[in-house]
Formats: structure tokens, C-alpha cells, sequence
């Protein structure tokens, strides 16, 4: 994908609107025709730390078991490896064989090289910048590992997985694997803050990632303490994770790294973020409306598909992984 930039120009307010487009609004009449400002529901405090594996030191953000579903819909759960140094080693750490069905899982790599594989064939390492979106769908089986490479030098690793929930039409739907580079995502440019849009449209420009329901997903890198505006789609959920630093939110609440915003999805208006120096990621998505029932590697719509999901995987019907030389 050719990349592109977007400027905000002096006087006038970004505002994103559907999945991405862009109105400016002239200073002049900014009181006159800006829309209000978009309540926050809640800020939620990330859990204790935990090992995913024996290489994913995390914190959990959202997920079924801390937070309704339904409010958060359709994201499901999201991890946060904040940055941590890795020795060298001999052999890979990670997350080995375990299945998922229903759903996708997003990667986010920020530092380190992370490699998949996976029952269907997808599979290769992302670095720094880098995202891989795998379907689950009806079912796979795949392990996440430290690259190679990576294990042999050691180095710093920092990366986020967000699991997005499947449409009940698409739950049982062939898999699919999207590595998708850095460099293919447009750069987003509000005055001194930038940022890369993964998912969804920003005047007529779209994100590389392919998705099953309407969702923008970018994030920022604020800088210069102006702030950056933008308007979820009326009735979106819309999330913004604090990744580094502190963020200043319009009513001027500070929000620290690790820590969630849950903007009012019922309350329409325009988010403001701002900081001298913080990274931040965006989630906005219409929601599922449907009834959510997550079970460990498993999301379905009621407790008979999970008990499904369980028996087809102990039969093999998810795959497997070919062992490694």
C-alpha cells in the first residue's frame, strides 16, 4: 500500500468520523460547530502481572472475567507486554501449541520479533511495527514464540494482543492468517503527533488489516501537548490504551501507562488526547449485540458451542502443529 500522510493544518480541529473521515473545522467556528465532548465511562487499572507462556510477561487491560463484554464488544481481551529485556538464550520462549476458535487475535509488535505458525498454514515473524491478525474462526491450533534471532541476541520485547470477537455468521468460517508490515500502514500526522492506521478508513485511505465488522484502529505517538481530536462513529465502542507516559484526557484527567479509557459508546462527541510524550492505541468498533460466551482459548455464543469447540479440538478436528527440526 502506497503511503500517505495526513496534516492537520494550523486553525482547524481533526475530527474522525464513520470509520476514519476527516472534517475540518475552522477555528472561527469552533464553538459554533464543534460537538461536545465525549463522556468517559471508565478508566480501568490493568491486573498483577502474569506469564502467558514462559515468554510473555503481561498485563491484562479487559477481558470477559474483568469487565462486561457487551460494553466492550466486539473487542474481547487485550494484553500488554510492557518493555522487558530478555537475555540470550538457547532456545525459544513463548506461548506453545494450544487451539482458538471464534474469534481473531491481534498482535501488536513495539519491540522484539515475535514468530507464528499456525494448523491452517499461516505463519512468518513480525518485528518492531509489525501486526499479524489471525482468524481463528472454526478452529486452529498455533504457538507464538520469540523468533530466533531474537533468542539468540536477547533484546527488549514489548508488544500488545487484543482479541476481537467474530460475528455468530462468521464463527465457523474458514481461517485466515494477515502478516502485515509496518511500512503498509499510512502515517497519521496531527501536527507534532503521528501515528499509523491499521484498520479502517481515513479519507479514502484504509488500514492494511482486513476486518469481518466496521472498525478503526490506529495508534499515536502524542507529542507537544496539543491536543488530538477525533469523533468515534455514534454508537461505536471506542477505547484508547495508554501504552507510555501519561495522557491527558479533555476533562483533564491524567491517565497513566497500563491503564484503559472507556469512552460513553451511548454519548456521542469528539475524544481529546494529549501529552508531551505518551504512546497510546485506539480501538473503535461497532458492536456484535450478540450474547458472548468465553471459555479459555474458546468465544462462542452459548455453552454448547464451547462444549463443541472443546470435543472438536481433543479429535483433532482443529489440526495440528508439524513438529520443529
Amino acid at each position: 500500500m502506497r503511503r500517505r500522510d495526513f496534516v492537520r493544518g494550523a486553525g482547524a480541529a481533526l475530527v474522525l468520523t464513520g470509520c476514519g473521515r476527516r472534517r475540518p473545522v475552522p477555528a472561527q467556528r469552533a464553538e459554533a460547530t464543534e460537538p461536545a465532548t465525549k463522556p468517559i465511562r471508565d478508566v480501568l487499572t490493568p491486573g498483577d502481572r502474569h506469564w502467558v507462556g514462559d515468554g510473555f510477561d503481561v498485563r491484562t487491560a479487559f477481558s470477559p472475567r474483568r469487565y462486561d463484554p457487551q460494553q466492550l464488544s466486539p473487542f474481547i481481551l487485550l494484553d500488554h507486554a510492557s518493555a522487558r529485556r530478555f537475555d540470550p538464550a538457547a532456545m525459544p520462549r513463548g506461548v506453545g501449541e494450544h487451539p482458538h476458535r471464534g474469534f481473531e487475535t491481534v498482535t501488536f509488535a513495539y519491540q522484539g520479533e515475535i514468530d507464528h505458525r499456525d494448523s491452517h498454514g499461516g505463519g512468518g515473524t513480525i518485528g518492531p511495527g509489525d501486526v499479524q491478525w489471525m482468524t481463528a474462526a472454526r478452529g486452529v491450533v498455533h504457538e507464538e514464540m520469540h523468533s530466533r534471532a531474537f533468542t539468540q541476541r536477547g533484546g527488549t520485547l514489548e508488544m500488545v494482543q487484543l482479541w476481537v470477537n467474530l460475528p455468530a455468521r462468521d464463527k465457523m468460517s474458514t481461517p485466515r492468517y494477515q502478516a502485515l508490515s509496518a511500512d503498509s500502514f499510512p502515517t497519521l500526522r496531527f501536527g507534532a503527533t503521528t501515528g499509523r492506521l491499521i484498520a479502517g478508513e481515513l479519507e479514502g485511505a484504509r488500514g492494511s488489516a482486513e476486518t469481518h465488522t466496521p472498525m478503526t484502529i490506529f495508534d499515536l505517538t502524542l507529542r507537544g501537548d496539543a491536543p488530538t481530536v477525533f469523533e468515534p462513529t455514534p454508537g461505536h465502542t471506542c477505547l484508547a490504551l495508554v501504552l507510555q507516559g501519561e495522557v491527558r484526557t479533555s476533562s483533564e484527567r491524567t491517565v497513566r501507562a497500563g491503564e484503559l479509557i472507556v469512552f460513553d459508546r451511548d454519548q456521542p462527541g469528539r475524544v481529546e488526547l494529549a501529552s508531551a510524550d505518551a504512546r497510546a492505541l485506539v480501538l473503535s468498533g461497532r458492536p456484535l449485540g450478540e450474547p458472548v460466551v468465553a471459555h479459555g482459548p474458546f468465544v462462542m455464543n452459548s455453552r454448547e458451542e464451547i462444549q463443541r469447540a472443546y470435543q472438536d479440538f481433543r479429535m483433532g478436528q482443529m489440526g495440528t502443529l508439524r513438529p520443529t527440526g
